[in-house]
């Protein structure tokens, strides 16, 4: 669990550190726009109030507190299996991307009430409208790594 833990403490460190030096120090908030190395890669303030892409945003106050209850129990609920035992170390680097990633849109939501959204790519003359962050590279990245690699290592006592 060790390596789970330290995974999802990385992640969330460097989320919510990339979000306050983008968001709050390079006041992408008011500048909505900085073209780092256009047109691959932009920086375009968006605030996501739903799932991915925008989901399920109502701009309800309910749905804020829906997400980070179904977010933490995720989070929960990934911790308790993986915590079992039995699974090897990719499975917890997946989980601990995951988690992380999860726990940093929840503290994005209690301390904005919707996630920062910012990283823009584009390239190859399409031009992406969407924008996600690191916690969402994380999310995708360990559900991914959960997928390929839950239950395909030896158990013990088996």
């Amino acid at each position: 669990m060790r390596l789970a833990t330290g995974v999802a403490l990385g992640v969330i460190t460097l989320d919510q550190g990339l979000k306050v030096a983008v968001v709050d120090l390079l006041d992408l908030r008011g500048r909505l726009i900085i073209e780092v190395w256009p047109p691959f890669l932009t920086l375009r303030m968006a605030w996501n109030e739903g799932v991915n892409f925008g989901l399920l945003a109502s701009g309800a106050a309910a749905m804020r507190w829906i997400l980070v209850a179904v977010a933490l129990a995720i989070a929960l609920w990934v911790w308790l299996w993986v915590r079992r035992g039995g699974e090897g170390p990719r499975v917890q680097a997946a989980a601990g991307l995951l988690i992380g990633g999860a726990l940093g849109n929840v503290i994005d939501r209690l301390r904005w009430g919707a996630v920062a959204d910012f990283l823009n790519l584009s390239c190859c003359g399409i031009a992406n409208p969407f924008a996600f962050n690191a916690a969402d590279v994380a999310v995708f990245a360990g559900a991914l790594g959960l997928v390929l690699f839950a239950g395909r290592g030896p158990r013990p006592g088996a």
